[in-house]
């Protein structure tokens, strides 16, 4: 056995062995539901690993690196009560929210770790509804994430932390959107486990806005897991914005799964990061579904980007689109596999894919891999990518007009990326980011040391032209 594969196989045996040698404190009184739930979960990693090399959804991005760094792993936690104001604010203007959070892994609240409110919707700790709500969990959760797909998947549910529980009854529109801010905030190298259940009831609407963000610039790895229900006749908007450091390497696997007439539409916007991992897995598991799933990336410097997405049409008559745009630049590596799957009484499909990245250097790097697999007759399917630098000839058009080669080519950025940043759905959330792809085109925006929706840099950034009006 040759010493990558020793090493490799060291690893895993080293989670394996953490679990066992600590699992009363990883359990901390969990229901004997989630505790079988987690011992099944590791035996599950130990047989998957570390998802690697050979895996075709994972050649491109090597794990291996950042777990050689000795992390500190909080296995345990009492109830945090934290002010999150006091190291968070939101300042985006008429921007009003339902704020929760997250901090090193564990959910931080001032006074419930828990609570329902007047209209019968639940907003709180994972693990506090392990024990309150036993029914609504146990209908749902691990019932969408899917251990096979690979090993990081388990490995989240044997060391699960905390994370944001939601449930909406049937029939109930939550008037304003829920933020969620997931921060790292240590002086130590962590590894976090996070994991987030959302369950909406028939006929409900919500909007969700899903924030990363490190305060502070050290190296960490968070292994997340989300799973999201979407019952009949429901419509959530879903709005993950990362802004990470370079030092952070973050997984996220988010799985949707969508009943009869149910409407998604969820938008990942990545701004910074180390390493960026985001599994995005949509089953249209129902007639006359729709999904419009959407991204952005902006990287430099050396950082890394991966975007996986899957699309299940498991039953007929549903859509679903997908775009996502990245301009890529220095040494940065963008990868994005998309893949469509049409099951074989999935008639009247309607399912559409496209990818379009903007390399700026030599040694930048790109790699696309849409995907169709198609077991119906009855369709409309298309997938495409491309790869490829500014246009010379519009760039030309824009010089001979008297626009400055700076501006030439930030108008040609911006109007590239604004075709995804203008399919938010919230204005005042719209034109924040929309400031915020503006100041990270000029290499102007590193992490915020709040949120991604603010930025405590105070000067005015100025252009020849006002790219908002264009």
């Amino acid at each position: 056995m040759n010493k990558e594969v020793t090493t490799q196989h060291k690893v895993d045996a080293q989670f394996v062995e953490r679990f066992y040698q600590n699992e009363q404190q990883i359990l901390n009184g969990d229901p004997e539901y989630i505790a079988t739930m987690r011992r099944d979960a590791i035996k599950s990693f130990e047989k998957a690993g570390i998802p690697r090399h050979p895996m075709e959804s994972w050649r491109n991005t090597d794990l291996d690196p950042a777990l050689d760094l000795n992390y500190t792993h909080e296995l345990k936690r009492d109830k945090q009560k934290i002010n999150i104001h006091d190291i968070f604010q939101c300042q985006v203007h008429n921007f009003e929210t339902y704020l929760v959070s997250q901090l090193n892994g564990y959910y931080a609240f001032t006074d419930s770790a828990i609570r329902e409110l007047d209209n019968g919707v639940i907003i709180g700790s994972l693990r506090e509804a392990f024990h309150k709500y036993p029914d609504i969990v146990k209908a749902h959760f691990g019932k969408y994430a899917k251990t096979d797909s690979h090993g990081l998947v388990p490995l989240n549910t044997a060391f699960i932390q905390d994370g944001l529980f939601i449930y909406v009854p049937e029939n109930v529109h939550v008037d304003i959107p829920i933020q969620m801010v997931n921060l790292t905030k240590s002086t130590e190298k962590l590894m976090m486990f996070p994991r987030n259940l959302v369950v909406m009831g028939e006929s409900s609407k919500m909007t969700l806005v899903h924030c990363d963000d490190s305060i502070e610039q050290k190296e960490s790895f968070t292994n997340a897991v989300s799973e999201i229900f979407m019952a009949k006749n429901s419509e959530l908007d879903y709005y993950k914005l990362q802004n990470k450091d370079d030092k952070a390497v973050m997984v996220n696997s988010t799985y949707f799964h969508q009943k009869d007439n149910s409407n998604l539409s969820t938008n990942t916007i990545s701004l910074n990061g180390g390493i960026l991992r985001n599994d995005i897995d949509v089953t249209l598991n129902g007639q006359n579904c729709h999904a419009d799933i959407l991204g952005l990336y902006l990287m430099d410097r050396k950082q890394h980007v991966d975007n996986q997405v899957y699309v299940d049409h498991a039953q007929p008559n549903s859509y679903s689109n997908e775009l996502f745009k990245g301009i890529i630049d220095d040494e940065a590596k963008a990868v994005f596999n998309g893949h469509i799957m049409v099951r074989k009484d999935s008639q009247q499909t309607n399912a559409f894919q496209s990818n379009q990245n903007i390399q700026l250097t030599e040694k930048a790097r790109v790699i696309a891999k849409p995907f169709l697999e198609i077991y119906a007759d009855d369709v409309k399917c298309s997938h495409g990518a491309t790869i490829g630098q500014l246009d010379t000839e519009a760039m030309f058009y824009l010089r001979s007009r008297g626009i400055c080669e700076h501006n030439a080519r930030m108008l040609m950025m911006y109007a590239f990326a604004a075709q995804v940043v203008n399919l938010i759905k919230i204005d005042a959330l719209k034109d924040r980011i929309d400031n915020m792809v503006v100041k990270r085109l000029k290499g102007e925006l590193s992490i915020c040391d709040q949120c991604v929706l603010h930025c405590k840099d105070d000067r005015e950034i100025s252009f020849d032209i006002d790219l908002s009006n264009i």
